[in-house]
């Protein structure tokens, strides 16, 4: 039985994942940025300036090249930075999307409250 630490922890494995300072410089390298934070917290936290907002519940299809429901043309091996509120659900989902062949995706250390705590801007 694998316990949710473990599992967490091999998405992480797979994951190039961006912390908060370094996060304006990937973007401006052509990263795409996507909070997948409620819009309750996008509400009453803030927004993250640049980032496409894509709900968690229907991320896969939205950013997944072969979905027909995509929002978004990545190109091949683009850095793809998922935004959630602490970096636990952005791990997990990040490792899904590299099952579904965006090698790139990967999250923000701690999340969106790190990045603010930082004070930095995203693009």
């Amino acid at each position: 039985m694998t316990t949710i630490d473990e599992y967490l922890a091999a998405a992480r494995a797979r994951l190039n994942r961006v912390t908060p300072e370094r996060l304006e410089t990937v973007v401006a390298q052509g990263a795409v940025l996507v909070d997948i934070r409620p819009d309750v917290n996008r509400l009453e936290e803030g927004h993250l300036p640049g980032a496409l907002v894509v709900d968690r519940g229907v991320l896969e299809w939205r950013l997944a090249p072969s979905s027909d429901a995509r929002v978004v043309d990545l190109e091949p091996g683009q850095v793809v930075i998922l935004v959630c509120n602490d970096g636990y659900q952005s791990s997990l989902a990040a490792a899904a999307l590299i099952d579904l062949e965006v090698p790139g995706a990967t999250d923000l250390v701690g999340g969106y409250r790190a990045w603010k705590r930082q004070g930095t801007s995203a693009g």
